[in-house]
């Protein structure tokens, strides 16, 4: 998989924001990406080193909109944890 299509966008959340301070980040990536794509495409990206990287999947969840019924997308969460002192400066904002 190329790097470009592994990381598709950072989780902004409160959960999200207060583990920054751990310099820990959340990133919605690709549901093909493996753990070491994940670091290898934010270490690339970011010039930051990474020390761990934990993912988890979403369940997709049951939606009204009217009388209609749908779902939402199942999608993978990636936590990383970055190597003490480094910091991702593009997302402190």
């Amino acid at each position: 998989m190329d790097l470009s299509q592994v990381i598709i966008e950072q989780l902004v959340t409160e959960k999200s924001v207060a583990e920054r301070a751990l310099a820990r980040y959340v990133f919605k990536v690709n549901l093909k990406a493996n753990k070491l794509s994940v670091k290898q495409a934010v270490e690339k990206f970011f010039r930051v080193k990474v020390a761990a990287v934990n993912t988890s999947y979403v369940r997709p969840k049951q939606r009204t909109m009217g009388r209609s019924l749908g779902r939402t997308e199942r999608w993978k969460k990636a936590y990383v944890t970055l190597a003490r002192g480094q910091k991702i400066q593009e997302l402190e904002a």
